[in-house]
């Protein structure tokens, strides 16, 4: 069972990995969407952003549903804006890390001021 727990978590995570797909969770983190809203907010065209969601409808990460002639995109588990919450808090924990360390060696660089 653990075997087949971690394969499911890789290739969650792989489904995951890309900036565009990302950004296709973040909003429609914020609602639903259908295909033309967001090619307009991501700013990509559309083979792009419809190749992204064939993945992630793969994976069962996102689903779509006809409505009319449009296709509505949907998250399939409201975890999903957890876990982009989860890592936005990772990426700003590795952000100050850094920021620390840039200080400290800022510094250690800088001249000792002369004492009177």
């Amino acid at each position: 069972m653990n075997l087949e727990m971690q394969q499911f978590k890789a290739d969650f995570f792989k489904a995951l990995a890309h900036p565009l797909r990302i950004r296709i969770l973040e909003l429609l983190a914020e609602g639903d969407k259908n295909v033309n809203e967001i090619q307009t907010l991501v700013g990509s065209e559309g083979s792009a952003v419809s190749q992204q969601l064939t993945i992630l409808r793969a994976k069962n990460i996102v689903s779509g549903t006809k409505e009319g002639n449009k296709v509505i995109y949907t998250l399939k588990d409201q975890m999903i804006i957890e876990l982009l919450a989860v890592a936005r808090q990772i990426f700003n924990n590795h952000l100050v890390d850094t920021i620390t360390i840039l200080d400290k060696f800022k510094e250690d660089e800088e001249p000792a001021m002369p004492k009177n």
